[in-house]
């Protein structure tokens, strides 16, 4: 793998997913500054997140039409000048304009990452790459928050924005140099009825999931959903008898994918339920400020840190996708009990790294076997399922364990019901890591021809 290359992936990655999160502690400010409505705040979160559901699918084909380096550098551009607009935004209206502009470029940026990993780096080098990967992936809820409130708290809103351009301008710089030059496309065309089928079929879903709690849960909400669903199935009858598929579903065909993918997003739907009714508490419970409600989080992300730079070399891999959901299921309610009154640090400490490193147990190891089962052929449509699965996902769990949250007399009481929640929804998601960690390890067949100069076999460097 070139020198370089991993680390602007990852820069890029850990921007946009932490940017999912970011704003969230930041909203009284926003409101205060701005003088927003509620709805307007709904839109400044959600449209972001509904234009990176909606659009990364389409991001993961322009990716292999137009070339991983080019459509990696043009979102993250795009991504950086968004982002500019985001913190120099002067109404409610431009700051939604913006942040959904940067949801946009998020979908351009976000799949070409796991797709280039998969075309430059292999053997142990991708292993430890894809576990990397997986914990930026995985991190971006927490650091977000972090973030968000120690900026927020020093320096206002606006900076959680504006310090993207900088580091956007040097990933750029960096990515220009390091990321091997595209390779010809191959010869196929874009699939714009598959476009929009998915894209009508994605805001039918994601659109009531993110609006719909805050409404009270309308009629239209639910008739979006049931129309969201169909849409799903129609595009998966179109697809399947399209000259030039949007998405390769023949990689959900092949053995362990499906249980796999299930399982990636129980475990991510489960961490940022927890992390959502958690800030809430913190905050509106325990009445700590953003700042210290966003450091409350720190030991989470060191347990994950540490869990994802050493499994690489563990011997027993196989059983961790198993371990890690089940002791994250452990360690929730008990987080939960002990933060009914308060938030002892040398309690919670602990507790919170053993979640980090069993979030992460239990969710690199499985992306790197899915990158295994799917192969540098269908490297894009892995990408674009993993993306949009955990996305999507994460949606539904703050929309239905979320509003568990909120319905409940007390703030702690509402903290210890998802958490009881999460003891059933990450045994699942453990068993179904079981029975793909029981399929062999190794690449699929790939589906069309890979140019042998875009895949390493070894730890060496890339060639081409």
């Amino acid at each position: 793998m070139r020198r370089g290359l991993l680390p602007a992936l990852l820069t890029g990655q850990l921007m946009v997913s932490m940017d999912g999160s970011i704003v969230t502690v930041a909203m009284p400010r926003i409101q205060a500054d701005l003088g927003t409505s509620g709805a307007v705040l709904q839109l400044v979160t959600g449209g972001y997140t509904l234009a990176v559901a909606v659009l990364v699918v389409t991001g993961a084909r322009l990716g292999d039409l137009y070339g991983h380096r080019r459509l990696f550098l043009i979102g993250l551009g795009a991504f950086a000048i968004a982002s500019l607009g985001c913190g120099l935004a002067s109404d409610g209206l431009v700051l939604v304009l913006a942040r959904v502009a940067q949801g946009i470029a998020a979908a351009l940026l976000l799949p070409q990452v796991l797709s280039l990993i998969q075309l430059h780096a292999g053997g142990r080098a991708r292993a430890r790459a894809l576990g990397a990967y997986s914990m930026v992936l995985a991190l971006g809820v927490a650091v977000g928050q972090i973030l968000g409130g120690l900026i927020t708290g020093a320096a206002g809103w606006r900076p959680i924005f504006l310090i993207n351009v900088p580091v956007a301008a040097a990933v750029l710089l960096v990515g220009r140099r390091a990321l091997p030059a595209d390779v010809s496309s191959d010869g196929r065309r874009m699939d714009l009825g598959g476009v929009a089928i998915l894209s009508a079929a994605m805001s039918g879903l994601v659109l009531p999931l993110v609006f719909g709690r805050e409404e009270g849960w309308p009629v239209w909400s639910w008739c979006c959903l049931a129309l969201g669903c169909a849409g799903l199935v129609v595009f998966g009858a179109y697809e399947r008898r399209a000259a030039h598929p949007l998405l390769d579903l023949g990689v959900v065909r092949l053995r362990g994918v499906r249980p796999g993918l299930l399982a990636c997003c129980c475990v991510m739907g489960g961490y940022t339920a927890l992390f959502f009714c958690l800030a809430l508490h913190l905050q509106a419970g325990l009445g700590l400020s953003p700042p210290r409600a966003g450091l409350a989080f720190l030991p989470y992300p060191v347990g994950f840190a540490a869990a994802s730079l050493s499994w690489p070399r563990l011997p027993a891999r196989r059983v961790l996708p198993v371990a890690g959901p089940l002791c994250l299921a452990a360690a929730a309610p008990v987080i939960a009990l002990v933060a009914r009154h308060g938030w002892p640090l040398g309690v919670v400490t602990p507790l919170l790294v053993l979640a980090g490193a069993g979030h992460a147990a239990g969710f690199g190891p499985l992306v790197e076997r899915l990158a295994a089962m799917a192969g540098p052929a269908r490297a894009s449509a892995i990408s674009a399922l993993t993306n949009t699965g955990t996305l999507l996902t994460s949606v539904v769990a703050i929309a239905t364990l979320g509003g568990v949250y909120l319905a409940a007399p007390r703030s702690a009481d509402g903290l210890v019901r998802v958490t009881a929640l999460l003891g059933i929804l990450l045994p699942i998601g453990a068993a179904c890591a079981w029975r793909t960690a029981r399929v062999a390890t190794g690449s699929a067949e790939p589906a069309r021809p890979v140019p042998a100069e875009a895949v390493t076999a070894g730890d060496g460097p890339a060639r081409g």
